[in-house]
C-alpha cells in the first residue's frame, strides 16, 4: 500500500493528482487529502473512493504549523505509515512591489507557500525515512526565474527551491527521494484567487493565460516523475529553455518574463 498525503487537494492540481492516483492505484494506494475547504475536499475524496481507494479527508490550513502536525498524525493513525508527501498547497499573488503599502500579506504568502511545506515535511520526515519514501514539492517556474509583478510569489517559490534542494542532499543516504516540480502557467484559478497589491483576491490573472497547460497534463507529469523519483520536473519547452537561458543569456530571460505578463485584453 502506497500511502500518499497531498496538501491543497480540494481543487486544481492537487485535486487532479488525487483523482489520477486513485484511478491508477487499483486499490493499491491510500490517499490523505488536505485542504481548508472541507466540502470541496470531500467531493474530491468521493471521486477517489469510486475507484476503490481508501481516502482520509483532513481539514488543514498549511499556514498553521499545528494543522500541519495534525495532518501527519492523522495520516499515520489512519494508515500506519506515509510513503509519499506531496507539498502542493499554495497561493498566488501579483503586484508590483512599489504598489504595496502593507507588506503583511507577503508574510502570509510565505507561511502558506514555503513554511507550510517545511512544517509538513518536518512532521512527516521520520515516517518517510521509515518507508524510504518520496517527498514532492510543487514549486513553480517562478521559483527558477524572476517575473515582474511576482516579487512575493517568486520569493516564496525560490525559498521552496532552495530548501528542497538542500534537503535532497541531506537525505541522499536515507532512501528518501526529493522531487521538485516546476509548472509554468497551468489552467487553474490560482492566480484569480491570489493577492493583489492590497492583499485582496485579485479576481483576474496577471499573466498571459494563452497556451496554459491543462491541469490534467500537469498532474500526470508530476505523478509520473514522482513514481520514478525524478530529481526535477521542469514543464514545457518554454520552461526548459528559460532555465538554461538564465545561465547563458539572463537578459533574454528578463525580456521573456516581461512578455509573460497579461495583455490588457487577456487579463
Amino acid at each position: 500500500m502506497n500511502v500518499i498525503v497531498i496538501t491543497g487537494a480540494s481543487d486544481g492540481i492537487g485535486a487532479e493528482m488525487a483523482r489520477q492516483w486513485a484511478a491508477r492505484g487499483q486499490g493499491e494506494v491510500a490517499l490523505v487529502l488536505a485542504a481548508r475547504g472541507v466540502d470541496k475536499l470531500e467531493t474530491v475524496a468521493q471521486a477517489c473512493r469510486a475507484h476503490g481507494t481508501q481516502v482520509l479527508a483532513q481539514r488543514c490550513d498549511v499556514g498553521v504549523q499545528a494543522d500541519c502536525i495534525a495532518l501527519i498524525d492523522a495520516a499515520v493513525k489512519a494508515f500506519g505509515r506515509i510513503d509519499t508527501l506531496v507539498n502542493n498547497a499554495g497561493m498566488s499573488a501579483h503586484a508590483n512591489f512599489g504598489d504595496v503599502s502593507d507588506l503583511s500579506w507577503y508574510e502570509t504568502l510565505m507561511r502558506i507557500n514555503h513554511w507550510g511545506s517545511v512544517w509538513c515535511t518536518h512532521a512527516a520526515l521520520p515516517h518517510l525515512k521509515a518507508s524510504r519514501g518520496r517527498i514532492v514539492a510543487v514549486g513553480s517556474m517562478a521559483g527558477l526565474v524572476g517575473v515582474p509583478g511576482r516579487t512575493a510569489y517568486c520569493g516564496t517559490k525560490f525559498a521552496m527551491t532552495g530548501f528542497f534542494e538542500s534537503l535532497r542532499i541531506e537525505l541522499a543516504d536515507s532512501g528518501v527521494s526529493v522531487t521538485i516540480a516546476y509548472p509554468g502557467v497551468v489552467a487553474t484559478q490560482i492566480r484569480h484567487r491570489g493577492f493583489d497589491a492590497e492583499g485582496r483576491p485579485a479576481g483576474k490573472s496577471g499573466l498571459d493565460e494563452r497556451g496554459a497547460m491543462s491541469v490534467e497534463e500537469c498532474a500526470r507529469l508530476i505523478i509520473d516523475g514522482t513514481e520514478v523519483r525524478r530529481r526535477d520536473i521542469v514543464m514545457g519547452a518554454k520552461g526548459k529553455l528559460a532555465r538554461w537561458l538564465k545561465l547563458m543569456a539572463p537578459g533574454v530571460v528578463d525580456r521573456l518574463a516581461l512578455k509573460a505578463l497579461a495583455k490588457p485584453d487577456h487579463a
